[in-house]
């Protein structure tokens, strides 16, 4: 599958990120198809800077957005401008996190028998 991540460029300490179209079996900072966009998280205010129409195009083909790169992407105003024109595309849409865990119920022990 396609997808659309991160890559990390920077000094350390200093990172900076490339927002890529990439095989999702490749590493992190490996192979990687195209180049659509940065991302400087240090900034003050945060700078994003994403080729819509390129953006779009991976859209159009499949390519799946992972949860920081959909948060980026919806901020510049491509998920808005991509589901507007192509209605019936599906994005899976990041998972929201849970911060609570099932817990087991137990018998208690403390129960009298009368």
């Amino acid at each position: 599958m396609v997808k659309i991540r991160l890559r990390r460029v920077g000094a350390k300490n200093r990172p900076m990120y490339r927002v890529v179209v990439t095989d999702s079996r490749s590493p992190r900072d490996g192979a990687f198809i195209e180049v659509i966009g940065n991302y400087n998280s240090l900034a003050d205010p945060e700078t994003i800077n994403i080729n819509q129409e390129k953006a779009i195009h991976w859209l159009e083909k499949g390519a799946q957005p992972t949860e920081t790169v959909f948060r980026l992407l919806s901020k510049t105003g491509v998920i808005g401008k991509f589901q507007e024109t192509h209605p019936s595309y599906k994005i899976k849409t990041p998972k929201q996190k849970t911060s609570q865990k099932k817990k087991k119920k137990s018998k208690s022990s403390t129960e009298v028998k009368s």
